[in-house]
């Protein structure tokens, strides 16, 4: 044997070599989009978008240079070009000016990218009809881009876009426009020459005014949703109430202290939630002659003013966590609002997070239609057989509160699926409850409950959830474990000892099946 250590094999080629980092597309993928005009590179960790995709159109395909054979449905030079380019998801952080070799391009998806720039060349698609470039890293937006006449959709929420450009009006097709989650500041004044929108979103930047310009989208068929939810608006401009077409309109999360006056004529939903208004002028309510909807929730008003019965398309009204004056009558929520809801069908309510000590006796007017009723986070100490008469309840939700029993009159309540008594004062599981077999949620965690009764539990035939978590059980009973229809069971915060820990978390079906286990033979 040698004494010397033998070298590593040197390879003397090293210098000529090129190490081909292109990404790599199989062939087969590219005969079938020559065919079809669609390429779906999604998902596919791409770093940069490969020549010969840029050149799709342009290139002899490679198995035309090996004088190969084509039958009638494989001959390229009669295929179609590529129309649809799906690039989402992938790890680009630029676009070559080659793009502009893609001319018959209808779709370009971007969208999910480390974009931080886009090519001049963009704006010679002029066939380019969707454009979506969402989850990518933009701080701006080529002037050229703004050519493309035949856009119909824009999306670029989730960048970082400080402006758009004055020159997004020449985008005359435009019929969607989502710039939501960005960093703008101000819109362009232009944004009133898109006469084609009829969505557009504008949440979750730092807007303080919308330009009078929207005025111009006045026509029938122009925006029908507008949302500009999440800005640092502190009013609007009257000439919003000039988008005849408008039908909802989301600002809330914005600096509001007065309802916006908005006699759209077709404004049908409004969301003025969490803004600083502290009260509802006659004017402002008077002018929405057409709403449905009107969400008010967690903002400052103390009055309801006799104005709001008059808004007879008027189905739902949201007004959770204002500072309403509540009175301490049984009928503790204010006439006005019973009698705006009179005969229009309401069928939920929500008086949760106020300081009810009992349930409005003018619930009973609802009974014909209501079936959701909301009362969580109040100081109800007990509930009057009166509830007992809304026969169309299918949910109830009555969390936070200081109840210890439920009257037997609920037994009446055939139609009654889910119960929520959560954080109460019960000490033992509501007998009435038992009787109703129409429930499939019990929700009674945080209480003071001490035993339950299997045998008449297993009669709910539908009870799918139950809820003992937090209470004072001492032990589990085993016939607990031919409820059957249980899917998920809640036990844990009890000072029981069995099941175990270890079981308890393996989920429903094993504590049902070690409580079977454990029943007497």
């Amino acid at each position: 044997m040698s004494r010397f250590k033998r070298a590593d094999k040197v390879d003397s080629l090293v210098g000529f070599r090129t190490e081909n980092t292109e990404p790599i597309i199989p062939n087969g993928l590219l005969k079938a989009a020559r065919k079809s005009g669609q390429l779906n590179l999604s998902g596919r960790g791409l770093t940069e978008v490969p020549q010969n995709v840029y050149r799709l159109n342009t290139d002899t395909p490679e198995e035309a240079k090996h004088n190969v054979s084509f039958g009638e449905s494989d001959r390229w030079w009669e295929q179609t070009d590529l129309v649809k380019l799906l690039l989402s998801s992938n790890q680009l952080t630029q676009l070559s000016d080659d793009i502009r070799l893609l001319r018959g391009l209808t779709t370009l998806d971007l969208h999910d990218n480390l974009l931080n720039s886009l090519p001049s060349a963009l704006g010679e698609l002029q066939e380019l009809q969707q454009l979506r470039l969402s989850h990518n890293q933009l701080r701006s937006l080529p002037v050229e881009m703004c050519t493309l006449k035949n856009l119909r959709c824009l999306t670029l929420q989730q960048n970082l876009l400080e402006s758009l450009p004055e020159e997004l009006g020449q985008l005359e097709n435009l019929t969607e426009l989502d710039v939501s989650n960005n960093h703008l500041k101000e819109l362009p004044s232009s944004l009133g020459c898109l006469t084609c929108l009829q969505k557009m979103n504008l949440c979750h930047n730092k807007l303080n005014h919308l330009p009078d310009s929207l005025a111009q989208l006045t026509r029938i068929t122009d925006v029908k949703l507008l949302d500009c939810s999440n800005n640092q608006l502190t009013d609007i401009p009257a000439s919003l109430s000039e988008m005849l077409a408008l039908e909802q309109l989301y600002l809330r999360h914005n600096k509001l202290r007065l309802l916006p006056k908005l006699p759209a004529p077709m404004l049908k939903e409004l969301y003025v939630g969490n803004n600083q208004i502290e009260q509802l002028e006659t004017e402002q309510l008077t002018c929405l002659t057409a709403i449905s909807l009107l969400e008010l929730r967690d903002n400052k008003i103390k009055t309801l003013p006799e104005q709001i019965t008059l808004l007879s398309t008027l189905t739902r009204l949201d007004l959770t966590n204002n500072d309403i004056t509540i009175e301490k009558q049984a009928d503790s929520i204010q006439d006005e609002l019973f009698d705006a809801a009179a005969d229009q069908g309401v069928t939920t309510v929500n008086f949760s997070k106020n300081q009810l000590t009992s349930v409005p006796s003018r619930l009973v007017e609802l009974q014909s239609s209501i079936s959701d009723i909301n009362l969580s986070f109040n100081r109800l100490i007990c509930l009057s057989p009166d509830i007992c008469k809304l026969l169309h309840l299918v949910h109830i939700d009555l969390r936070n509160n200081q109840l210890s029993y439920l009257p037997c009159e609920m037994k009446n309540l055939t139609k009654l699926c889910s119960i929520i008594l959560n954080y109460n004062r019960f000490k033992s599981f509501p007998e009435v409850l038992y009787q109703i077999v129409s429930l499939e949620t019990v929700l009674l965690g945080n209480n003071q409950v001490v035993g339950v009764d299997p045998c008449r539990l297993t009669k709910l035939v539908h009870l799918s959830t139950l809820d003992l978590s937090n209470n004072d059980l001492l032990n589990i009973p085993p016939e607990l474990g031919l409820c059957t229809s249980l899917r998920c069971l809640s036990l844990e915060g009890n000072p029981f000892r069995t099941p175990r820990a270890a079981i308890m978390a393996k989920g429903t079906d094993a504590v049902l099946e070690y409580l079977r286990s454990r029943i007497p033979t």
